[in-house]
């Protein structure tokens, strides 16, 4: 948000601080219980019901004057990473993706690595620069970009060691805590992951503010989403919803028609299918009622919550909110003032139900 006032600088550091406690929790899609213990402590302290799917979706209900209607709003908790394939017989991890991760946008680095009894460090490696043509590494520094097959993490630990410490074919592996510490460019917050968990900050937001609503909202803090929307799917096929508003990062890219800033981003189709148009008209009247100014797009390679369960015939009328992002999928850059602006529309949204 831009310095317009020590309420702005007050709002704009809060955001920060909470979306910096969100991103510090580990998620990797399927091993999410570091942020679900957190969120099910942090929803409790709010007038909502607070409880966790078999799915692993974490759901705040705020109950409504007409308990016959009900929304839902989502914001997936869960972060891409790496999933351990195979171990070496010298301790090396052989990793894939988890998600859409890429090795090169992590770079070589410090990784944590989470057994099932302890959580220990490794180093994503991709092999020495100094060499000939005789390494496969050669062709990485000349036209062949850099995959999965060719990287590994370094542990070095034994084979007994790490069976020990509960890593195993299965195993996540994600960006180093310290690696992942928000940093703050004036207005802009950058980071790792804020792929969703800026989007979850703006479902406690909406827990702390909206009360005594027109109809149930339920906040959903959904599982898996980056390896095919699965606690979004489990929780739109048990519960009956009149439509379903998905938050989200919203990609910065040439091709779109997306500038930076504090204005949010209304999507219209993504590449599982078109959102509904009635439901895209009532959030822009919300934002107009908000004053607060909004973006229309339509975009390619990139799908949520919302869309799938669309797809799926799990709701009939979705909706995607998000906030402009460079970096998507990497290191990530957002403006704190069109997170903020999210909540803005979302409450007046609900309160005109």
């Amino acid at each position: 948000m831009e310095s317009n006032g020590s309420k702005d600088t007050k709002e704009g550091d809060r955001l920060f601080a909470k979306i910096q406690e969100l991103v510090l929790c580990h998620s990797p899609s399927g091993l999410e219980t570091e942020i679900d213990d957190l969120l099910l402590e942090q929803f409790s302290a709010f007038d909502v019901e607070v409880w966790q799917d078999r799915a692993g979706n974490v759901i705040a209900k705020i109950p409504g004057q007409d308990p016959a209607r009900a929304i839902a709003i989502t914001a997936h908790k869960d972060e891409i990473g790496m999933i351990v394939k195979s171990i070496d017989d010298d301790g090396c991890l052989q990793v894939r993706r988890l998600g859409g991760s890429f090795p090169w946008v992590y770079g070589e680095g410090v990784v944590d690595i989470l057994g099932d009894q302890k959580v220990i460090s490794g180093i994503l490696s991709f092999g020495s620069r100094h060499v000939s043509h005789e390494s496969p590494q050669k062709a990485q520094q000349i036209d062949t970009p850099l995959m999965w097959e060719d990287a590994w993490v370094e542990t070095k630990c034994s084979l007994s060691e790490l069976t020990t410490l509960g890593v195993r074919p299965g195993t996540r592996v994600v960006i180093g805590k310290h690696r992942k510490q928000p940093f703050r460019l004036k207005d802009y917050i950058a980071s790792y992951t804020l792929d969703n968990k800026a989007s979850v900050a703006i479902l406690l937001a909406l827990a702390e503010r909206v009360q005594n609503p027109p109809v149930d909202i339920y906040l959903v803090a959904s599982a898996k989403e980056e390896v095919g929307a699965i606690g979004a799917l489990y929780f739109t096929q048990n519960q009956t919803l009149e439509s379903l508003i998905a938050l989200e990062i919203c990609p910065l890219a040439d091709e779109y028609p997306i500038e930076p800033g504090v204005a949010p981003v209304l999507l219209s189709q993504d590449n599982y299918g078109i959102y509904d148009e009635l439901l895209n008209a009532e959030i822009r009247t919300a934002a107009a009622k908000a004053v607060v100014p909004l973006q229309l797009a339509v975009i390619d390679g990139f799908g949520s919550d919302a869309s799938i369960a669309m797809k799926f015939g799990h709701v009939s009328r979705g909706a995607c909110l998000s906030f402009p992002t460079q970096n998507t999928h990497g290191y990530e850059i957002a403006h704190l003032g069109a997170i903020a602006n999210c909540i803005e529309i979302l409450a007046t949204y609900i309160l005109n139900l």
